[in-house]
Formats: C-alpha cells, sequence, structure tokens
C-alpha cells in the first residue's frame, strides 16, 4: 500500500443522522477543508444489532437511555440506495468515497460502487465471516484495531490475507473505541507494535476532542489519519460531541500538511532557506586590535566575532603563531 502523503479521511459516519441532504452537504465541507476521503457508515441495523443490545454508556449519555440501541441505530442510518449517488457525487466534486460495512448485505451493497478501500471497524475485527466476505471482494483494506488485543489484530489479518487479500494491502489504524477518548488512554505509541506485523501502512483513528492528537500522530509516523466531523456539534446524535466541526476540520488538515512538511528527511544539511544566515550568525577570526604586517597572530591580538564570511574558528590553531600577511585593523577579517 504506496502512500505519498498522509491520507485523511473525514469520518461523516452517521453524523447526517439519516438525513441525505445533510450527507450531500458533509461531502461539500469534507472536500472545503481538504480531506482526501469523506467516509459514510453503511448498515442494516436489523441484521447488525440485536433487538435486547444496550446501547454504550456514551451512546446514552448522547441520545437518551429509553431507546435501544436498535431504536437509535433505525433513525440515524441511510438507506442502502442512498450510497450509489452519494459515490457520484464524491467524483464530481473530487473527493474519495469510502463506507464502512457494518453487515453482508452492506458489503455486496458497497462492493458495486469501486470503492479504493475497504474500511473494517473495530467492532468488526473478532467477526469472521465478516472478515471472509470482505476478503473475497479482493482490494485494499484499512482495519481499525480499537478494543483489540495484538493477538487478535494478527488473527483478523491472517484471515485477510488467506481470503485473498495481499498483507502489504492492509493498513492497520490504531484507535480507542470511547468516545471522547480520555488522553491517558490514547497510547499513541501503540503504533510502534503494528510493525512487526508488516502491514502495508500503519494510521490512527481518532476520537479525541480536539485536533492534537491526531496531528501528535503523523509527527510518529502515521500514514493515514481518520477523524470523525460534523456540521453542527449540537446536532442530536451519538457521535457530534467526539466530532470535529468544518473550521476545526479544515484546521487538523492544515495542521498534518505542515506537520509532513516539516518532518523531511532523516537527512541533516543546510537547508535553502537557512543558507543566507549562515554569514550573520556564524563568527570569523578577526583583529582585537590594530596589527601590523609581520607581527605574529596570537590569543593576544585576534578574537572571534561576527560576520562568518571569513576564517572559520574551526581553523583558529592554525592561524595562531603565523604571521601578519599586512596591516589590519580591530575587528577587521583575518586572511592569511
Amino acid at each position: 500500500m504506496k502512500l505519498n502523503k498522509v491520507m485523511i479521511i473525514a469520518e461523516a459516519g452517521v453524523n447526517h443522522n439519516g438525513d441525505y441532504d445533510r450527507a450531500v452537504e458533509m461531502i461539500y465541507a469534507a472536500k472545503k477543508a481538504g480531506a482526501d476521503y469523506v467516509k459514510f457508515q453503511t448498515a442494516v441495523p436489523e441484521l447488525v444489532i440485536s433487538r435486547f443490545a444496550e446501547k454504550a454508556e456514551y451512546q446514552k449519555e448522547t441520545t437518551g437511555r429509553e431507546e435501544s440501541q436498535l431504536e437509535m441505530c433505525r433513525k440515524i442510518h441511510l438507506r442502502l440506495e442512498d450510497y450509489r449517488p452519494l459515490a457520484q457525487l464524491c467524483r464530481e466534486v473530487g473527493i474519495g468515497f469510502m463506507s464502512t460495512p457494518f453487515d453482508l448485505v452492506s458489503i455486496d451493497c458497497l462492493a458495486e460502487l469501486g470503492m479504493d478501500y475497504w474500511k473494517i471497524p473495530s467492532g468488526e475485527i473478532t467477526n469472521l465471516p465478516y472478515l471472509r466476505k470482505i476478503a473475497s471482494k479482493g482490494g485494499k483494506v484499512i482495519m481499525s484495531t480499537g478494543m483489540a488485543e495484538m493477538a487478535e489484530i494478527e488473527a483478523a489479518m491472517e484471515i485477510l490475507v488467506r481470503g485473498g487479500i495481499r498483507r502489504e494491502d492492509i493498513a492497520l489504524l490504531h484507535c480507542n473505541t470511547q468516545y471522547p477518548t480520555p488522553m491517558c488512554d490514547v497510547n499513541l505509541r501503540a503504533m510502534q507494535s503494528f510493525r512487526r506485523l508488516n502491514p502495508g501502512a500503519v494510521g490512527y483513528s481518532d476520537h479525541t476532542v480536539g485536533i492534537e492528537v491526531p496531528v501528535a500522530a503523523v509527527a510518529l509516523g502515521a500514514q493515514i489519519i481518520e477523524k470523525h466531523f460534523t456540521l453542527d456539534k449540537s446536532l442530536p446524535g451519538p457521535d457530534h460531541r467526539a466530532s470535529l466541526d468544518p473550521e476545526e476540520l479544515t484546521a487538523m488538515v492544515k495542521a498534518i500538511r505542515n506537520i509532513e512538511l516539516a518532518l523531511g528527511s532523516p537527512d541533516k544539511g543546510v537547508s535553502d532557506s537557512e543558507r543566507p544566515n549562515i554569514a550573520v550568525a556564524r563568527k570569523s577570526i578577526v583583529a582585537a586590535r590594530d596589527i601590523s604586517a609581520g607581527e605574529t597572530l596570537s590569543e593576544e591580538n585576534l578574537t572571534v566575532k561576527r560576520p562568518g564570511n571569513g576564517l572559520s574558528p574551526m581553523l583558529w590553531d592554525t592561524v595562531i603563531g603565523t604571521r601578519a600577511t599586512r596591516d589590519f585593523v580591530a575587528d577587521e577579517l583575518i586572511s592569511l
């Protein structure tokens, strides 16, 4: 999985609240912010959630405790037939389209849309039939790893590989599945452990509040960043509180691109921008007082001062003990 720059995925998720027009608006917002992809979540709620399943605690806090998880998800998911025109709009707008399938029917639906990547969510990393179905479709995979131990991640990768997905076509995203994630639980250094599994890329899916953690992840080597965004944090729904608004999304993209430039290469040298300052900031060997021609140069009549366009002070031992080739006035650059 060759990535020439950090891939930034603007996670619309279900923050459209089941409103197709809002989903359209989110595509334009993600494009304007500079994201590479906008990603949705595709599901047939009845195929994903038992009617007896409770909400997560954060979902109870954001959407109330009265309704079930299934009832909540019925309200916030789009219809399967909505994803084709959304994918087409992404092509027209010039932003990549992605959506995470949460059931086998949704996998088939999305397989027809020509996505560049399959996105496997953290909750499906132990779902053997699901993983086999994804593998059967082929292509490239980005897999989030929230709530998972390393052994579970490795097992999921092996299922994908046995199903026909090349290991180098699997990207692993470090993730913590709490909304919002406490800073003490982020553990960005866990990304380093993924390298021993030989994935095609390593990245980070963020659920913290703010933009500093994904920016830090890029500084630590993340090649993919995924971050939830919303048009309005005050909207009802489970994920708005841990999402960025469009202005914050724009700021995150800009910060990541800046860090990407700042990381540079392992080589240390003089940059083009700083080269003119060598003469200004460095020092040269100069006359500490007036010196007559033929006088022996010594620590008494020499000193080191700016500018740095004369003899380098690193030649101090070479100059000491030689004779002045001409008269020098105080502060004049010494020449041999």
